[in-house]
């Protein structure tokens, strides 16, 4: 797998690239921050956190299609961090994403 950043509105959403699949996995948390407009990583983890558990409960079939990759941090360090597919984020984000408040 290969990581590669994308930037958007200067900020930095992580990804990585499955060769085997052919297939970008983004940062979720990456993606929330910038949709979202949290002022930083832990607002925008903690903002995930409580929309996934929704999710969950609703049985949505974009948490069960979100996978956990080890992605560098702001630290140096690799962590798991979820990730979905840009089909998946866009599924989640248009009908979801700005329901928690």
């Amino acid at each position: 797998m290969h990581i590669q950043p994308a930037f958007f509105e200067a900020h930095e959403i992580r990804r990585v690239y499955d060769e085997k699949t052919e297939i970008w996995w983004f940062s979720v948390v990456d993606i929330i921050q910038v949709l979202t407009q949290q002022p930083d990583f832990q607002s925008a983890r903690n903002y995930w956190k409580v929309l996934k558990n929704r999710l969950g409960k609703e049985g949505s079939q974009s948490v069960t299609n979100c996978n956990r990759l080890k992605m560098p941090a702001a630290d140096g360090k690799k962590y798991l961090t979820d990730v979905a597919t840009a089909e998946t984020l866009f599924t989640t984000g248009s009908t979801n994403l700005m329901t928690v408040n």
